[in-house]
């Protein structure tokens, strides 16, 4: 089997991080595989945010978990030291699409690296809200962005789990 098979054959989402930061050069590379994403008609109508500054970091888990109803002190993105968050512009028709391309593309990248990552939910939320839109505007980020999820990445704590079995009725074949 081809080495891009197996990384998708084995990647699992990533639930306990170490605090280490990712190496540079991997980060890049993962960053670099999000940007190769396909997207419809070429427009590339997302945008990657690569979070490495702990403060700001912590404002995100903070923001992520007062959306999802989290206690107090849950880190929603498992103590991953690197939050990638996509956003696509929604003036685009397949922006939803495109910006999940990316995040796949970031997800089997890491994996290739033996970085481990979780799609985390809710940027949806936390880019309509005047948090998120505070931080564009710090970025010096315009347009109208649509936050598409966050990429979590941090080495792992354990072992990754083993894959459940594929269902049996997931492809259907129309000869």
């Amino acid at each position: 089997m081809n080495e891009t098979l197996k990384v998708l054959e084995s990647r699992r989402s990533c639930r306990n991080f170490k605090p280490d930061m990712v190496k540079k050069e991997d980060l890049d590379a993962i960053i670099k595989a999000g940007t190769y994403a396909a997207t419809g008609m070429g427009k590339q109508s997302p945008i990657i945010v690569a979070v490495t500054n702990k403060d700001l970091r912590d404002k995100l888990a903070e923001e992520n978990r007062k959306i999802g109803g989290w206690n107090e002190g849950f880190d929603p993105f498992y103590g991953a030291p690197v939050v990638l968050i996509v956003l696509a512009d929604k003036n685009v028709p397949t922006y939803v699409y495109d910006g999940s391309l990316v995040m796949g593309n970031l997800m089997n990248a890491a994996e290739s690296l033996g970085v481990g990552s979780i799609w985390i939910h809710r940027a949806k939320e936390e880019f309509e809200s005047d948090f998120g839109k505070e931080i564009l505007k710090n970025l010096g980020i315009e347009g109208d962005f649509e936050g598409i999820g966050h990429c979590a990445l941090g080495y792992a704590a354990d072992a990754a789990a083993n894959p459940a079995p594929r269902k049996a009725n997931y492809v259907y074949y129309a000869d």
